[in-house]
């Protein structure tokens, strides 16, 4: 109630430009231009993709959706990541035509800061949007870290591995049926590693991996 009072006292603003209207203008949004490939891949067979490189607008937005509360902008960046999905080579639905969104966990006291797991919001987002588009779909918060994982700003590729070592686990209330093909959202790719160890703790779980979809890449 009190974030719905606050928006009529104070109209959205693009949080990419600054432009009034809508927390994303149409002219920053079309930064997420569409899927390219990400060399660095977790697993043979699933293809990993971003929608633009981790910076100038995109970046803004990312963190402005991450860091700086404007949560706002999850049904613009949902949809963005709904729009990409059907067209990525390896992606598919399970049998029925569902499409199974799995978001990138969070550390816990991440989430608390951000106001919960912003990328099962995402994923939430992303999949209302697939169903406008007529298409089923389902999240499946499949993933959780325990306790002990650092913030990996500033890791190198091998110290991220080392941080999740025997931290990354399948949790049990998300799973989807066994051997549904899963496609593993993210919102920034950095080196290839934090998906990569998803994809794997997946696989390794009888939960195959089609694609990964980020919002953006760095490099």
């Amino acid at each position: 109630m009190g974030e719905q009072v606050l928006e009529l006292v104070l109209p959205a603003t693009c949080a990419g430009c600054g432009a009034p209207g809508a927390p994303c203008c149409p002219g920053c949004l079309a930064d997420f231009c569409g899927p390219r490939q990400v060399a660095r891949g977790p697993t043979a067979g699933a293809g990993v993709y971003a929608l633009a490189r981790y910076e100038d607008t995109a970046r803004r937005l990312v963190l402005s959706y991450k860091e700086r509360g404007r949560r706002d902008l999850a049904p613009q960046l949902g949809g963005v990541l709904a729009a990409a999905l059907p067209y990525l080579p390896e992606a598919r639905p399970d049998d029925d035509g569902v499409w199974w969104l799995v978001p990138v966990p969070s550390r816990r006291v991440a989430s608390r800061v951000r106001g919960g797991p912003h990328m099962r919001r995402l994923a939430r987002s992303c999949a209302a949007a697939l169903a406008e588009q007529g298409r089923s779909a389902a999240v499946a918060p499949a993933l959780r870290l325990t306790s002990g994982v650092r913030d990996a700003v500033g890791l190198t590729r091998a110290q991220r591995a080392a941080n999740l070592a025997g931290r990354l686990r399948l949790d049990p209330r998300g799973l989807p049926p066994p051997r549904t093909p899963l496609i593993l959202l993210d919102d920034v790719i950095t080196t290839g590693t934090t998906v990569a160890a998803c994809a794997r703790t997946l696989e390794e779980g009888g939960y195959p991996v089609a694609a990964v979809l980020s919002l953006t890449a760095a490099g």
